[in-house]
C-alpha cells in the first residue's frame, strides 16, 4: 500500500492504475478506523480493482465547540489496518493540500434544502463542510465508485443529491451499519462513552426499532410516534435532538402511499452525540414487505 500526501502524486499513481484498465473505488474517512470502516473497504473491493481510502479530519464540518481538536487521530494504526485490508492507496493530505487558499477563502459546495433539516438543524454548516470536502476528494481521485456508511444516512442522501445534480460519473454505494452485540452502531465517537453510558447507548437503536415496529403494526400518527420515541430516550438518560420518520429517498414526510421509509434519531449521552437510523419497507396496507 502506498501512503500519499499530495494530489499530484495521487493522480500520477491513479493514472498508472487506469492505464492498466483498473477501476477505482474511493472510501472517504476521517480516520480512527473500526470494523465498520473495514466493511466499507470490503464493499469497495467488490466493485473496483483498486481502492483509495482517504484519512482526513476535515475542519470545515466541525462547528464551534465541537470536537475537532480532540477527534481521535490514529494514523499509524489506521495505516496498518488499511494495508492488511488490501487498500492500494492511503491518501492522507494536510489541510493546506485540501484547502490551498486557506479555510477562510475556500470554495464551498452546498446542496440546498436537505442540509437544513434533522442533523443540519442542530449543526448549521456541517453538511456544507461535508459536501465541500467530498467534492474535493472526488476531483482528486475521480473514482468510479465511492462508498459511504448507512449510519450517516442524511449525509448519504445529500452526497447522492450532489452527485446527481452535478452530473458526476460516480456510483455511490451504501454499506450497512455495523453494530455491537447490544445494537449500538459502531462509531469513532463511541470511545468517548463511559462504561455506564455504553450500556445505555443501545437504547437509541431500540427506540428507533420500536418506532419502526409500531408503524408497521398500523400506527400512523407520526407526530405521536416521534414524541413517544423522544420521551423514551429522555427516560434512558439521553438529551434527544430529534427522532423522525421520513421517506428514504429525500427525507420528506411520509404520505399514505409511502413505501420506503427510515426512522432517524440523534441524541446526546453525556458528552457524546450519537446518531442512528433504521430503514424499512411497507406496502400501502402498512404491512411489512
Amino acid at each position: 500500500m502506498k501512503t500519499v500526501r499530495d494530489i499530484r502524486t495521487l493522480r500520477e499513481v491513479l493514472q498508472g492504475f487506469r492505464h492498466d484498465g483498473d477501476s477505482v473505488a474511493l472510501v472517504p474517512t476521517m480516520g480512527n478506523l473500526h470494523k465498520g470502516h473495514m466493511g466499507l473497504v470490503r464493499l469497495a473491493g467488490e466493485y473496483a480493482e483498486r481502492i483509495v481510502t482517504s484519512v482526513f479530519v476535515n475542519p470545515t464540518q466541525f462547528g464551534p465547540n465541537e470536537d475537532f481538536e480532540n477527534y481521535p487521530r490514529t494514523f499509524d494504526t489506521d495505516r496498518r489496518r488499511l494495508s492488511r485490508a488490501g487498500v492500494d492507496i492511503m491518501f492522507a493530505p494536510a489541510h493546506e493540500e485540501m484547502y490551498p487558499f486557506g479555510l477562510k477563502n475556500r470554495t464551498s459546495v452546498s446542496v440546498p434544502g436537505l442540509p437544513a433539516i434533522l442533523c443540519g438543524e442542530q449543526r448549521p454548516g456541517h453538511f456544507d463542510g461535508v459536501t465541500s470536502v467530498v467534492n474535493r476528494l472526488f476531483n482528486a481521485v475521480a473514482p468510479d465508485v465511492a462508498v459511504f456508511g448507512q449510519k450517516d444516512y442524511q449525509q448519504l442522501i445529500i452526497i447522492r443529491r450532489m452527485v446527481a445534480d452535478l452530473h458526476m460519473p460516480i456510483r455511490i454505494l451504501a454499506s450497512p451499519t455495523f453494530r455491537e452485540k447490544t445494537g449500538l452502531a459502531l462509531s469513532s465517537r463511541n470511545r468517548y462513552l463511559t462504561d455506564d453510558e455504553r450500556e445505555r447507548a443501545a437504547e437509541l437503536y431500540a427506540a428507533i426499532c420500536d418506532c419502526r415496529d409500531r408503524y408497521l403494526a398500523g400506527e400512523r400518527d407520526i407526530a405521536a410516534l416521534e414524541r413517544e420515541g423522544l420521551a423514551r430516550l429522555a427516560r434512558a438518560g439521553f438529551e434527544p435532538e430529534y427522532l423522525a420518520v421520513r421517506q428514504q429517498g429525500d427525507l420528506s414526510l411520509p404520505d399514505r402511499d409511502s413505501c420506503l421509509l427510515v426512522v432517524l434519531a440523534a441524541a446526546r449521552l453525556g458528552e457524546t452525540r450519537l446518531i442512528d437510523n433504521v430503514l424499512f419497507e411497507v406496502n400501502v396496507a402498512g404491512e411489512r414487505l
